[in-house]
């Protein structure tokens, strides 16, 4: 039996327009199909029904994937009033109704609570592990899942439509680990009803937007195919907000081989214009070459620049 081909060594990040009806998972594949790649992962899980900006990266992008999904996301989506569903979402089950039907100024009275720091129960339906499994293959094999409340961030959350008494459009705003499905179950409750989202859209992942996401029919179209990579983005995208230094050659050579460098002085000059903060020690800086190569992720520590992750470049 022959072994199988690694791949190419293609690196970056590709920004798709997830369908509804297809997981991440399998954006993911066929996103790897398209640029024959190595290694790829995403930033962040949009359910089967969502829609939106999935950020797909390839080879050594998929070292910066943990930044990308720290970032914050936007989401445009549609609260449905009156139906309780066990998967907080238009494809569960009904588990309750209610006649009480919110309007606007009721809702943006609201809202103000469901702003901020804010405690939710994620949905059953969930990727979160519990010992071991994941939550949504608990609830679809019968079991009652408990999970935790946990703290997430809510930035910014603004009625955008009302199209119908059964239905509000809202757009949010928000920090990792924020489920828009528990978002507007509690929302529903504490305006005297049930509600279920009915429609999701995810719009921005950090420095990823949908207006730079390409249909995914657009990209099997392109299947091993030059034409693939006009959507390919660097792989400092997902490193937004990171301050970025350029590194000389031999430096460079130093940091790809784990070694520290010297934090130079018209280096410190550049970092602090950089930085947001004036204590620098601990802080992530993002090192590249004059040509924009990326070079590693490194720490500033007792008046060095350590790397902690290293690009590297090889052929496969």
């Amino acid at each position: 039996m022959g072994r199988r081909r690694k791949g190419a060594a293609v690196h970056g990040w590709v920004v798709v327009d997830k369908p509804e009806g297809i997981t991440s998972t399998q954006v993911v594949a066929i996103v790897r199909r398209v640029f024959d790649a190595q290694k790829a992962g995403h930033a962040g899980t949009l359910d089967p029904m969502a829609t939106g900006v999935l950020a797909v990266a390839l080879g050594e992008a998929t070292k910066t994937v943990p930044y990308a999904m720290e970032s914050e996301k936007a989401y445009r989506f549609t609260a449905c009033w009156g139906e309780a569903r066990d998967s907080d979402d238009a494809e569960g089950r009904v588990t309750a109704t209610c006649e009480v039907r919110p309007g606007k100024a009721q809702i943006e009275a609201m809202l103000p609570r469901f702003l901020g720091k804010v405690t939710q129960v994620p949905p059953a339906y969930s990727a979160i592990k519990v010992q071991g499994e994941r939550a949504y293959d608990l609830a679809r094999g019968g079991e009652t899942v408990c999970l935790e409340p946990r703290t997430v961030t809510i930035h910014e959350a603004r009625v955008a439509g009302s199209p119908d008494p059964e239905h509000t459009e809202f757009e949010m705003r928000c920090g990792k680990g924020a489920y828009v499905r528990a978002w507007v179950r509690d929302l529903a409750l504490a305006l005297g009803t049930v509600g279920h989202v009915s429609q999701l859209r995810r719009t921005a992942v950090g420095g990823f937007s949908e207006k730079d996401a390409v249909a995914l029919e657009t990209l099997q179209g392109s299947m091993h195919s030059p034409a693939a990579f006009e959507h390919l983005r660097p792989i400092s995208t997902a490193l937004d907000g990171i301050p970025a230094l350029a590194v000389t050659g031999p430096d460079a050579v130093r940091l790809r081989s784990g070694n520290p460098i010297l934090m130079r002085a018209n280096l410190f000059a550049r970092l602090t214009e950089e930085a947001d903060n004036d204590d620098l020690q601990g802080l992530t800086v993002y090192l590249s070459t004059g040509d924009g190569e990326p070079v590693a992720l490194a720490a500033l520590q007792a008046g060095e620049l350590r790397p902690f992750r290293v690009f590297n470049f090889g052929t496969g």
